[in-house]
């Protein structure tokens, strides 16, 4: 499970097996996850955040998106 970024408490990875998917992230915090969608930038499903949260996870996923989807390619070889 590569950790690509960990802030605000949030920790953005993806998971080694889920090279056949689109690239894709994972965030967690506490006991809330989420997945976004990378190409383009959109939330798959979220449980446990709030509002402000999601937000925030956003804006460091359009911010990041870039490092993430370099990331998944270099993983997983594409």
């Amino acid at each position: 499970m590569p950790t690509l970024l960990v802030v605000d408490g949030f920790r953005f990875h993806f998971f080694s097996r889920e090279g056949s998917e689109p690239p894709h992230v994972h965030v967690r915090k506490g006991e809330a996850i989420a997945k976004l969608w990378l190409q383009p930038v959109r939330l798959d499903f979220s449980e446990g955040f709030n509002p402000s949260e999601i937000r925030r996870i956003r804006e460091l996923t359009f911010e990041h998106q870039g490092a993430f989807v370099e990331r998944w390619n270099e993983y997983f070889a594409r």
